[in-house]
């Protein structure tokens, strides 16, 4: 079986002595999609999953220690998602492994990813800048009331169509919490969009509905999306939520509009 209770999450595991692709332990996509309504054969968006891998490390052929940080990129497209505790296990069974050079580790680890995910997963070594400058407009100062912790609030979102705009707003408060374990996720969250202008008290109240939810931080963008849309129709639309590092990996979500082109230059944010 492939479903989050059947992976090593929450559960004591052996650390890796020796390098073993079989840790890595994907997830069908298909399943938490159709919970919302998505159909996994047309999606009504593009996007990607980028991983930062702050903890890596080899052998090299004369058993020298090596070290990198990695930027990976799974395409949503992908019919799986790979499991994050089985990413750290995977990446620390490299550790006692040897290489010839970075480049063979390189196409080592995009190869080890692409058969998990099933498609091609892009590696590279070394990691996006630090942003210094604001994303776009916070909403986190509103003065608002709110009382719902979960389950979301798909509700809470609307749109005035008498006003068209193209604004980024952006939240720091976006909190998840493993399905699995329990344990919180952090992230900054931004929606891009151009389209009937949205609530943002509405929309701050709806990312803090998340608060107590228990999903995949992809899944969580992946809905984030979907109600936005249903909600608000934008005419465009993209949503990235940049979630903070746990045992040596970041992971930012990004979906869009189908069209919409991948920034050619990421970066980080400073919680990262």
């Amino acid at each position: 079986m492939n479903t989050p209770q059947d992976s090593s999450l929450g559960r004591e595991v052996s650390y890796p002595s020796q390098y073993d692709p079989g840790l890595l332990f994907p997830i069908p996509r298909a399943a938490a999609r159709a919970e919302i309504g998505l159909d996994d054969n047309a999606l009504p968006f593009v996007g990607h999953d980028r991983w930062h891998a702050f903890e890596l490390g080899w052998l090299d052929n004369r058993g020298k220690p090596c070290v990198a940080v990695a930027t990976v990129q799974v395409p949503c497209t992908s019919p799986n998602l790979v499991e994050s505790k089985s990413f750290k296990l995977y990446l620390n069974s490299l550790n006692s492994a040897r290489f010839a050079d970075a480049e063979t580790l390189r196409t080592t680890i995009a190869s080890d990813l692409s058969a998990c995910a099933g498609a091609t997963v892009q590696v590279t070594f070394g990691l996006p800048a630090l942003r210094d400058t604001p994303l776009g407009e916070s909403i986190d100062g509103l003065d608002v009331d709110i009382d719902c912790y979960g389950p979301p609030r798909a509700d809470y979102l609307s749109a005035d169509p008498s006003e068209i705009v193209e604004e980024i707003l952006v939240s720091a408060l976006l909190k998840s919490n493993c399905p699995v374990t329990g344990q919180p996720d952090w992230a900054t969250v931004s929606v891009r969009y151009r389209g009937a202008r949205i609530d943002r008290a509405g929309l701050l109240r709806y990312l803090v509905s998340y608060r107590e939810h228990a999903e995949f931080h992809e899944q969580c963008v992946e809905r984030i999306f979907n109600e936005v849309s249903q909600r608000c129709a934008p005419d465009v639309l993209e949503v990235e939520a940049r979630y903070t590092r746990r045992g040596g990996l970041d992971i930012n979500p990004w979906r869009a509009s189908p069209g919409i082109v991948a920034p050619a230059s990421m970066d980080r944010e400073l919680r990262q």
